[in-house]
């Protein structure tokens, strides 16, 4: 989980939730999030004491997987330019 979002009113909440892994496991683990999603609303309700628990949904937040790319892009770039370096250190 990355972030969450709860609706002024409470009654909507949105759940951000970042999963490493292939397409199938990212769809496995929403499906089994979705499918907890009533019993996690009816624990939050009860242990907050609220009146109307809020409508959990899960969103996928793929910035953690975006910012590896970017970091392996920019290893990549980094030995590149140390060949480039030591290539040009032996003309």
């Amino acid at each position: 989980m990355t972030a969450a979002e709860v609706s002024s009113d409470l009654r909507h909440a949105r759940v951000y939730v970042s999963v490493l892994g292939s397409d199938t496991e990212k769809k496995a683990t929403f499906d089994g999030l979705d499918s907890v999603a009533s019993h996690l609303r009816s624990r939050v309700a009860r242990v907050l004491r609220l009146r109307v628990a809020p409508e959990i949904q899960f969103k996928e937040d793929d910035s953690i997987a975006r910012a590896a790319r970017i970091e392996s892009l920019l290893a990549d770039v980094k030995k590149q330019d140390a060949a480039a370096s030591d290539g040009t250190d032996n003309d």
